[in-house]
């Protein structure tokens, strides 16, 4: 594999990615703020614990009190008068449950001068749940969502009418006080019903919309399941605000900024990518093996997020199949790379945040007796590309706004 790109493509990753700390956007978004009466801290996502902790501080002694609900391992320690909780994704465990049930005691009769802070990343679905059906039937029913290859804008809007707090029920059992969400989008477009279910704001989706989702994706439901996709959520809601303090534009903008200060010359192809991975991953090929020729060093950029339709029985994610999909179309460039990567640390359920290709990988693959095309069928690009050294490993990063690809010229 070429070691300058492999760097330099992990470099600028790393600078994107701390560009999207969401630390200092929820720091920012709260300086300065004066709440009339007691504030009641709400976090969840897999950024809830970065993200309350610069709240805390920044609210100081202001704060009540508060509850995180975030992914297993992404806890960071302690942080006072807040109550942590680590839960399952993407399917809701019990301990998730458990952290939104802490949630909802701790909002329990607020007053019209309290103010619950609503703080929100992705993966919030998963994590901030308190289903109307058994959990395990909801969680082979979002297995199945997954399986099928449903967007998220689909998937949510089946599942907020699944739950007691989704699609602005939340906001409604804090009623009377004030609701104010400050969220990190991982959502193309940033829609805020969209984001984690939308907790806290009007659902514009409708109950014929979630059972064409059923019918399209040929869902299996139980009769109590179809009975609550039948039950109309939230259209208005009094005294909320809602604000996105990250995305993917954030991402992909600090990334540019990154090739530039490597020399690279970059170009954003978009910042809503949402094709199937495999797909993404040989047009983004394509695109490099047209320009290597160009005897300059450039950087072509997406940010979004892409699907996978599960057939196979392999381990991987939507960027680690990227990246394999990519490779037979890179074999034998010597100035060319792709990088693609989850900006939480983690794609899929693996502990690779995504996947790295090269000129190399092809020849790599074939000298490890590893068959691309069996890879590619079992959807099995975590071992394919662990074989090779092509996963991409950050561990936990702290926040979560979408994918980035990456691909660089030199």
């Amino acid at each position: 594999m070429n070691d300058v790109l492999r760097r330099d493509a992990e470099a600028i990753l790393r600078r994107a990615i701390d560009a999207a700390a969401p630390g200092r956007a929820v720091a920012q978004a709260l300086s300065g703020r004066v709440f009339p009466g007691r504030v009641f801290l709400a976090a969840v996502g897999k950024a809830a614990w970065p993200m309350a902790d610069a709240a805390a501080r920044t609210l100081g002694g202001a704060l009540t009190r508060g509850v995180v609900v975030t992914k297993y391992g992404h806890r960071e320690g302690e942080i006072p008068r807040v109550a942590c909780y680590e839960g399952g994704h993407p399917l809701p465990d019990a301990r998730g449950l458990a952290g939104t049930r802490a949630i909802l005691d701790m909002t329990r009769s607020l007053q019209p001068e309290d103010t619950v802070l609503f703080l929100l990343s992705g993966g919030g679905s998963a994590l901030f749940e308190q289903p109307l059906i058994p959990l395990d039937e909801l969680s082979a029913l979002t297995g199945q969502l997954l399986a099928a290859g449903c967007g998220i804008t689909e998937i949510n809007t089946v599942r907020k009418r699944l739950s007691a707090v989704k699609g602005g029920k939340f906001a409604r059992w804090c009623a009377p006080a004030r609701v104010e969400t400050i969220a990190l989008s991982d959502v193309l477009g940033d829609p805020p019903d969209m984001i984690a279910s939308g907790p806290t704001v009007p659902d514009p989706s409708t109950c014929a919309q979630a059972l064409d989702v059923v019918r399209r994706f040929h869902i299996a439901l139980s009769p109590a399941a179809r009975r609550c996709l039948m039950e109309e959520t939230p259209k208005a809601l009094p005294d909320t605000v809602f604000r996105v303090v990250g995305n993917v534009s954030t991402l992909c903008g600090a990334a540019a900024e990154g090739c530039r200060a490597l020399g690279y010359a970059p170009l954003l192809l978009t910042d809503r990518l949402c094709c199937e991975a495999r797909e993404a991953g040989s047009f983004l090929a394509a695109i490099l093996r047209s320009h290597a020729a160009d005897g300059r060093d450039l950087a072509f950029l997406a940010g979004g997020e892409t699907v996978v339709h599960l057939s196979g029985h392999g381990l991987g994610g939507r960027n680690q199949e990227m990246a394999l999909a990519a490779a037979p179309h890179l074999a034998g460039l010597s100035n060319a790379a792709l990088l693609c990567a989850g900006s939480d640390g983690t794609d899929g359920p693996t502990d690779a945040a995504g996947g790295y290709a090269d000129g190399g990988t092809w020849d790599a693959l074939q000298e490890k007796g590893v068959s691309w095309a069996a890879a590619m069928e079992e959807h099995d690009a975590y071992h394919a590309l662990q074989a090779v050294g092509g996963l991409v490993i950050t561990g936990p990063t702290g926040t979560n706004v979408n994918d980035l690809a990456l691909g660089l010229i030199h």
